[in-house]
């Protein structure tokens, strides 16, 4: 693919040119600007209201639409902060250890208001600035202005140059099949001469991948945001060959490990090398046929004609060897067969 380097064995993203930055820094630049002027012209909480412009940079990720969640649990960890703060400084102005209770009540509130396992660092951030910032009206300005920021990039960030999730699943599955295209050459080029196929770095990144991409594209198109993503043309089969593609992952997964740990017993150094695997060369072709034909089907193309071929060599080899170790070393690719025949068998959605 153009413009792309792909690397078999680490993770595999689609390409970022200089349109896909712009976008999300002009949209935290205007997320920041915007309630930092209402504050500073039309509530007049400060001359600096930096609460308002944080929201921006700590809430704002590739994900606008999930802007929301996070939003909400950062305003509470707000209120939560400014109260704690407002209370250690209303009861303890003068004692030295004020602090000490400061930090310990900040980090107690900010596990008691984790979402998702994560601690809620808002807490103790805020609690930590009331207190450092003992000035009348402070902790008012403070709780409005983060509540002025928050705001803003709730309802204005997906508004902003949204991203659209359909054609960056697209363009991510464009990278996995070029991506498993290579990792597919290797392992046929390894069968056909008989010897395992060594091991690459973090192998896993790349199956996986397809799982990621069809959990993030139900996750952005799943919710109800204000500006919701043009989707694409009825005929078009991007979720069906992102099933397709995490189907046949873990398949594909199994297939790689068979063929790594398709080992003759140890033998010493000054042994001579081992013969080829006859069964691992025959399955070479099959390797093959089912590589062309996860590949059409991948890219939108109809792929029966390669199933069938990639069918009837596994069927060969089956016949010729039905030995057990050989049954588990066809395991990943007549697993991806049967995900191609029902792939063909899926209408278009």
């Amino acid at each position: 693919m153009p413009g792309m380097s792909v690397s078999a064995g680490k993770r595999v993203v689609a390409p970022i040119g200089l349109a896909g930055w712009v976008a999300p820094a002009a949209r935290l630049v205007v997320c920041a600007a915007v309630p930092w002027y209402l504050c500073l012209w039309w509530f007049g909480t400060s001359t600096a209201p930096v609460a308002a412009a944080l929201p921006s940079v700590l809430i704002l990720r590739d994900d606008v639409f999930a802007a929301p969640r996070p939003a909400l649990q950062r305003l509470l960890g707000v209120v939560v902060g400014v109260v704690l703060g407002v209370t250690v400084l209303h009861w303890l102005p003068a004692v030295p250890a004020s602090f000490l209770v400061v930090l310990v009540c900040g980090c107690a509130g900010m596990y008691l208001l984790r979402h998702e396992g994560a601690p809620n660092q808002q807490v103790l951030i805020t609690a930590v600035m009331i207190y450092a910032t003992p000035t009348p009206g402070y902790p008012l300005a403070r709780l409005v202005e983060s509540a002025i920021g928050i705001a803003v990039v709730t309802l204005l960030g997906p508004l902003l140059w949204p991203p659209n999730p359909y054609r960056e699943a697209a363009g991510g599955l464009e990278a996995y099949r070029t991506g498993l295209r290579a990792r597919l050459e290797q392992i046929a080029a390894g069968a056909a001469s008989g010897r395992t196929v060594p091991t690459r770095p973090d192998p896993f990144a790349l199956w996986h991948r397809p799982h990621e991409l069809l959990v993030t594209l139900e996750r952005r198109t799943g919710r109800t945001v204000l500006l919701p993503p043009r989707r694409p043309p009825a005929a078009d089969t991007l979720r069906p060959r992102l099933r397709l593609a995490a189907r046949t992952a873990p398949a594909l997964l199994l297939l790689a490990r068979e063929l790594e740990v398709r080992e003759t017993a140890p033998r010493s150094p000054a042994a001579a090398p081992a013969p080829a695997d006859a069964a691992v060369l025959a399955l070479a072709p099959v390797v093959e046929a089912t590589a062309r034909a996860l590949d059409a089907a991948l890219g939108g193309e109809d792929c029966a004609a390669d199933l069938r071929v990639a069918r009837d060599l596994a069927a060969e080899h089956r016949a010729a060897r039905p030995g057990r170790a050989d049954t588990v070393l066809r395991a990943g690719l007549e697993l991806t067969h049967e995900a191609l025949t029902d792939h063909l068998a899926t209408p278009a959605a």
